[in-house]
């Protein structure tokens, strides 16, 4: 019945003002007739009717211009105790009524010194007043508390508005902000998943060409062998690229785009790596077993980027890559040693983002990552990813990912 009340009220809102404005008038008369049979004078009765209608005529404004209509029913309820009518809470309702809005629509300061104002002219009114010489209580204490309580109510109700709507500014605010991380780090990954798509199928295809035309002149059979499979290698990166570049379009139908890679095409990576004359060794440690789609992408993205780091910056042609699992682990380890009498070529050279791509990567699914120059020579690449959602271990693991040394923060 309330739901349906609200209703009507928000449709017909003239209605519900005309309704209220005739039950306070009606409420204002009645109490005016019932404090002039109580006295023990007879205060004009025409005069009091009149006072409170011209009252309550000046309530449709207290929305608009609240100080003046509070003037005007201060000053009607001044007239009325000095006629000598009791001021109760019915005679002061159209006072009371825009003390109320004055609080709640004016500063602070305003509605504070509009309510003293109205109370210190009552209490004039009850203490010259003769009919209220011997009850000061009934002519000044009682109209003074209802009007200071009035303003008390509005003031709460002020504050509790701008509370509100201070709240409501401050939750669109974290729903813009929480919006914009969102699309900072959407940005981020689709960064992350272009430069690694671009980096490593370019420096292959310029791994594969420079190679190539080194051996023109004197392996031509080799050579040609070849150029014949850098066409695969540039496939594989407008495929790749594809499918990066599809996460741009949310709203378009991706049947048709790759599927994110995992470590299941760890042979096709390493058969790509050998066209360009990178050797790498793969081993595996524990139990294999199938990754979430987000785990196991990362994963064959990080060891992508650190043998494509490997293929710029390394002086070797050997890599190793090692993937250890544990319960609640997957240790991913890329290594390269150090060829006899020739510097290694350290990956934290160069201005790109690789290494910065896999610590962020790894960082993504509450992994740790690693990377730097081994004691004994060449460079390691070292992350350890959480196979548990959001890196959470179950209470009774007793699995703990192992340490990592070495640790070199410079991207590549």
């Amino acid at each position: 019945m309330s739901n349906s009340w609200q209703r009507r009220a928000a449709t017909r809102p003239q209605a519900v003002e005309a309704t209220t404005l005739v039950l306070l008038f009606a409420l204002t008369v009645a109490s005016v007739v019932a404090a002039r049979a109580v006295m023990s004078g007879t205060p004009p009765l025409w005069s009091g009717i009149a006072l409170a209608a011209v009252a309550c005529a000046a309530l449709p404004w207290r929305r608009e211009r609240p100080v003046g209509v509070l003037a005007a029913t201060t000053l009607c309820t001044i007239v009325l105790g000095a006629l000598g009518y009791l001021l109760t809470a019915g005679v002061m309702v159209p006072l009371l009524v825009a003390q109320y809005f004055t609080s709640v629509r004016t500063p602070r300061r305003t509605s504070w010194n509009s309510a003293l104002t109205a109370a210190a002219g009552l209490v004039v009114t009850g203490l010259l007043v003769p009919s209220f010489r011997d009850s000061p209580i009934l002519g000044t204490v009682n109209p003074v508390a209802m009007v200071l309580l009035s303003a008390a109510l509005g003031a709460y109700v002020r504050v509790r508005r701008q509370y509100a709507v201070a709240r409501a500014e401050h939750a669109v605010r974290e729903r813009e902000e929480e919006a914009r991380h969102r699309v900072i780090q959407e940005r981020m990954r689709i960064a992350r998943e272009l430069h690694d798509v671009v980096a490593h199928h370019l420096t292959l295809a310029d791994a594969q060409a420079g190679t190539a035309a080194h051996l023109a002149r004197t392996h031509p059979e080799q050579a040609f062998d070849i150029l014949a499979k850098l066409p695969e290698t540039t496939a594989a990166a407008l495929r790749e690229l594809k499918a990066a570049v599809g996460l741009l379009r949310q709203d378009n139908d991706t049947s048709d785009l790759t599927p994110a890679p995992g470590l299941d095409r760890l042979p096709e990576l390493v058969d790509t790596c050998s066209m360009v004359g990178l050797e790498v060794t793969v081993t595996v440690d524990g139990q294999r077993r199938p990754l979430p789609p987000v785990l196991d992408l990362t994963a064959y993205r990080i060891v992508q980027e650190a043998l494509t780091n490997v293929t710029k910056h390394a002086a070797t042609r050997t890599a190793q890559v090692r993937l250890a699992y544990t319960p609640h682990y997957l240790t991913l380890t890329v290594t390269n040693d150090t060829t006899p009498d020739r510097p290694v070529a350290s990956a934290t050279t160069g201005g790109g983002f690789g290494l910065l791509g896999m610590r962020e990567r790894a960082a993504a699914v509450g992994g740790t990552f690693h990377a730097g120059r081994r004691p004994h020579g060449g460079f390691e690449v070292a992350c350890t990813l959480p196979l548990h959602h959001h890196g959470a271990l179950p209470p009774d693991s007793h699995d703990t990912p192992p340490p990592h040394t070495h640790d070199e923060s410079p991207a590549t």
